[in-house]
């Protein structure tokens, strides 16, 4: 068991430090550009990144698992932020993560293939 772990956790680890600061400093820039583009603060494109990548790591993610979706989120949200603020994007993201859990448990994810 003990032998997994170290081959599972520490077999490539100069690898994963450097893919972990990749991941950690490559949404920077794109969130700072959508989120003013969305017309809220960067400061919220910031978090709302970090907060996706640490979700991603906890949770384990897949290799073709999409997890920058901040462009077209920030194209969709103008109109909302605009029109009715931040409290209604703050209920749209949740609203939007619930969905995304009751699409997975019956494993919904399988009819992108038809699309």
């Amino acid at each position: 068991m003990l032998q997994k772990l170290r081959q599972t956790w520490f077999s490539n680890v100069r690898a994963d430090v450097l893919a972990g600061l990749l991941v950690a400093l490559s949404p920077i820039p794109e969130a700072i550009a959508f989120s003013i583009i969305a017309g809220v603060d960067p400061k919220v494109g910031l978090y709302a990144s970090f907060c996706i990548c640490a979700v991603i790591a906890f949770v384990g993610g897949r290799p073709g698992m999409i997890s920058g979706t901040t462009g077209a989120m920030a194209l969709l949200m103008v109109t909302l932020v605009k029109e009715h603020g931040h409290l209604y994007l703050q209920a749209a993201t949740l609203l939007c993560g619930v969905l995304q859990i009751l699409a997975a448990d019956p494993k919904l994810g399988s009819l992108i293939h038809f699309v």
